[in-house]
């Protein structure tokens, strides 16, 4: 995908560190440290949906559920 120029507002300080970071030449410009931040923080994000989805789940409910017909199944179970 192309990429696209845009305008945002930053704090001042994080300005700062921004220019620290390609001073230092951990990053060739402000606008790859900035890329590099977003990529990292949407995919931190996205990692931690499952769990926060999982949070909003009832556990008396889920417990319920996977308890469900277990005890007419254990009757039926083969012995290993």
């Amino acid at each position: 995908m192309a990429k696209a120029k845009i305008a945002i507002t930053l704090d001042g300080d994080i300005l700062i560190r921004i220019d620290q970071l390609v001073h230092q030449a951990r990053f060739r410009n402000r606008s790859q440290a900035i890329e590099a931040a977003l990529q990292e923080k949407l995919e931190r994000l996205r990692r931690t949906r499952l769990a926060a989805e999982c949070a909003r789940l009832d556990a008396r409910e889920e417990q319920a559920l996977a308890e469900e017909g277990l005890t007419d199944e254990l009757g039926r179970w083969p012995d290993y």
